[in-house]
């Protein structure tokens, strides 16, 4: 694990530039048929010539067999430790979308979703319906005053949605109503400590008058709501490795992340190309920059192997523009894999390449969860990323005389 205070101590701030390339829900499970993943199934020419020139190895976000949310995810992969680091999902959401959170606020990330006549989930996205329709709905229940407290409602992405509880006595240690499968009805929200009992009655009030509300709405018929939280503070990633950092990620979500740790969120387009030219247009400006994919983890989550294969040939086709950047350091991994078989996150390592002209390369031939197994970094925490990266820039002092 990486040790925060060592790493102030030892950072030094460089002209030298990284890029973090985080692929989100990377990893994958093999397909019955071919016996190979998503990745080892994508045709990745350019991802395979990093990792011949560079050194892989498989990272555990959090730790080996645990799961990962996105938030531990990313947080370990900034070098923050995941266990130590909670970061709620609702804050995430609510930062993302630049939504001014006031001391006392609670933020809780809701989706919108479909039940039957029965109330039982039977799609937790709600098909995805579209950020559009999403805007529409949130104010149908934006507003609302339920024993005095305000519940402001405000669209995110697709079915994404932020729910702010504001008002006095409210305490975030409440469960969530998202019980994350089909063919059961919501959880009720329930207070994990005395204090959080007033917070849980308000939350199951707004759920019950958001089910009324919604039930001409099919197939967004119904919310469910996760990550209450209130903002934490944590060092900026300048304050600990002497970073000037940026951030291009199209989901809120992760821009709410990167903000948190003191990250510039850039303006960029839909498409990775897009983000790939936000990062041209900066790269003079900073010299970490965290770029994000979300649509390999979307087509694991829905179960749709080929898709996710297509958008990992996607990224590996626009890569070059990336490369032609020649930057010090190229990281390339994810915050969890996503293997379309499951339908989710699981536990499983996730594959890792860093391309530097200090790496000292270890024969991988490709970038893949079979060749990465057998590479010079071997198997460990995804916390320890950051450091690798800043040695191979050459942003790290000698400890010690």
């Amino acid at each position: 694990m990486a040790d925060i205070e060592l790493m102030k101590l030892l950072s030094m701030s460089s002209p030298s530039k990284i890029v973090l390339l985080i692929l989100d829900g990377l990893g994958g499970l093999p397909r019955p048929e071919t016996g190979k993943t998503e990745l080892e199934t994508a045709r990745t020419p350019n991802l395979d010539s990093l990792a011949v020139k560079g050194i892989c190895g498989l990272v555990d976000p959090v730790g080996q067999g645990i799961t990962p949310g996105s938030a531990p995810g990313h947080a370990a992969l900034f070098g923050y430790d995941p266990l130590h680091s909670e970061i709620g999902r609702g804050v995430l959401e609510a930062v993302g979308i630049d939504f001014d959170l006031q001391s006392g606020d609670i933020a809780a990330r809701g989706n919108f979703c479909t039940v039957d006549g029965e109330g039982k989930i039977t799609n937790r996205r709600a098909g995805r319906i579209s950020t559009k329709r999403c805007t529409e709905l949130c104010r149908l229940l934006d507003g609302m005053i339920i024993n005095n407290v305000t519940i402001l409602v405000r669209p995110v992405r697709e079915h994404r949605f932020v729910a702010v509880f504001r008002g006095a006595g409210l305490v975030e240690r409440v469960s969530e109503s998202d019980p994350q499968q089909l063919g059961v009805t919501p959880l009720a929200i329930e207070a994990l400590s005395p204090a959080a009992a007033k917070m849980a009655s308000v939350a199951n009030w707004f759920v019950d008058r958001a089910r009324k509300a919604l039930e001409t709405h099919y197939p967004a018929n119904m919310i469910l709501l996760r990550g209450f939280s209130k903002r934490p503070q944590f060092q900026t990633m300048n304050e600990i490795y002497k970073l000037t950092p940026a951030s291009i990620t199209v989901y809120p979500m992760y821009r709410g992340l990167a903000r948190l740790v003191g990250m510039e969120a850039l303006e960029t387009g839909i498409t990775f190309e897009d983000e790939l030219k936000t990062l041209r247009e900066n790269y003079d400006r900073f010299d970490f920059f965290f770029v994000h994919v979300k649509a390999i983890d979307s087509a694991g989550e829905d179960g749709d192997f080929d898709r996710k294969v297509g958008v990992i040939e996607e990224v590996d086709r626009a890569l070059p523009a990336l490369i032609d950047l020649n930057p010090d350091v190229v990281v390339v991994t994810g915050d969890h894999s996503t293997p379309a078989l499951l339908k989710g996150h699981s536990w499983h390592p996730v594959p890792l390449l860093i391309s530097s002209p200090w790496c000292r390369p270890d024969g991988v031939t490709g970038f893949s969860e079979s060749a990465c197994i057998h590479g010079g970094l071997g198997r460990f925490p995804a916390t320890e990323i950051m450091p690798l990266a800043m040695a191979h820039a050459l942003k790290l002092n000698k400890f010690g005389a």
